[in-house]
């Protein structure tokens, strides 16, 4: 069992868009730069291509794209099928479920549906930073940099033109994050393998919205399951690639300290 707490489900649409070759570029599975950080893709199975495809959403990147990964959340989260994923969900044992009538026209969600839900999914904005000249903020935005928590969670990328929906492409996008697999140390594992994603490993999470999170949500949760109570926590609990990146946060004042996180909160 693997307890998940739900991301964030702005920006989809912008993140969907970015290039494969703008992700991989920043891979690095064999640390050849002697970093410390060997970011890697995971490669997923694209249900409508019926072909293994970069994954780029979840907690583990093992979404390809955001329409299956809806589809996925119809038939594993409240068992309705689609036309992507036309078997009912059941387990081995689940003698009921396996023997369920099946009522109705199927696939129960319709393609329609199913598409205007994805087009609304993938055009909600990703909300405006918040006190960008503020003190504290801009002196943790160096400190961020110095602490080289942006060697995952890269600043910038620039979409694809790719996308039926003009305000995705070619936009320069600030999501802080690389889309890639990081193995974060044996106290944050769960131990559950997802296609190449082993049970150490993490998708980088996108950072923007961060500070909004306690307003929208009404909780200060953080990590794949919550354990974090703050960002100072969430912090904490990074291990592996990002230990160095740990002992850096841990070594700093308690006002850089609060200065770095009053930087996350203005994303």
């Amino acid at each position: 069992v693997s307890p998940r707490v739900a991301p964030a489900v702005f920006g989809l649409g912008l993140l969907e868009n970015v290039p494969d070759a703008t992700i991989l570029k920043n891979a690095d599975p064999e640390d050849q730069d002697g970093d410390g950080i060997s970011g890697r893709p995971n490669y997923v199975w694209d249900q409508a291509k019926q072909a293994k495809q970069l994954g780029r959403l979840g907690w583990k990147a093992n979404q390809p794209n955001l329409k299956q990964q809806i589809a996925g959340a119809f038939n594993g989260d409240i068992g309705l099928t689609t036309s992507l994923f036309s078997d009912v969900n059941c387990e081995q044992g689940q003698a009921d479920c396996q023997q369920e009538t099946r009522f109705g026209e199927q696939p129960e969600v319709k393609d329609e549906f199913l598409e205007k839900i994805t087009t609304y999914m993938r055009l909600l904005a990703v909300p405006a930073r918040r006190n960008l000249e503020g003190g504290p903020e801009k002196r943790g935005e160096k400190l961020f940099y110095q602490a080289q928590c942006a060697a995952c969670h890269i600043p910038q990328m620039v979409t694809g033109n790719s996308s039926d929906h003009p305000e995705f492409n070619n936009q320069v996008v600030h999501p802080y994050t690389d889309l890639l697999l990081h193995d974060l140390g044996s106290e944050l594992a769960d131990n559950r393998p997802d296609f190449e994603a082993d049970g150490q490993e993490w998708r980088t999470p996108p950072l923007w919205g961060l500070g909004l999170v306690s307003i929208v949500n009404k909780h200060t949760f953080f990590l794949h399951d919550g354990r974090a109570r703050n960002l100072d926590e969430a912090i904490l609990w990074h291990g592996g690639e990002a230990q160095s990146s740990k002992e850096q946060f841990l070594q700093m004042s308690a006002d850089n300290r609060d200065a770095l996180v009053a930087f996350l909160q203005s994303l």
